[in-house]
């Protein structure tokens, strides 16, 4: 049962993936990876690749923040879905200002699906998967 303090999976679950945007925007590697599931069973898949595991996402996110990363999620705009009592589905529309160091940075709107799971120590991502069509019908 609740109490009248305590927030709701779906109000954490919110709060988390602002805590995450954050970390990105300071390209704060510790922090990423703090929120990061450690497992090998971890799934990003960006540009059409298909990372596992937190070290080689984190080594992906590490390239990305030597140019031009930024994330703006639309937050009015998140849905969030507990699948249990231990796992949330978040989906978001975000806009990226990203670019290569020295080139023009670019934006693009995707959808970002993130599944979260609950562990001892807190949420982590689970998956991280972009669509770039963001109007979901």
């Amino acid at each position: 049962m609740q109490t009248a303090n305590a927030a709701t999976p779906q109000e954490e679950a919110s709060a988390f993936f602002l805590k995450f945007a954050a970390a990105q925007n300071a390209h704060d590697i510790a922090a990423v990876r703090a929120l990061l599931w450690d497992s090998p069973d971890f799934l990003w898949v960006t540009r059409g690749v298909q990372i596992r595991g937190a070290k080689a996402a984190l080594d992906n996110f590490s390239s990305y923040y030597s140019g031009t990363w930024q994330l703006e999620p639309e937050m009015d705009k998140l849905s969030v879905r507990a699948l249990t009592a231990d796992t949330m589905q978040i989906l978001v529309p975000v806009v990226f200002t990203r670019g290569n160091p020295g080139q023009t940075p670019q934006k693009a709107k995707f959808l970002i699906s993130q599944t979260l799971i609950r562990a001892a120590d807190g949420w982590h991502v689970a998956t991280i998967l972009p669509v770039a069509d963001t109007q979901l019908k």
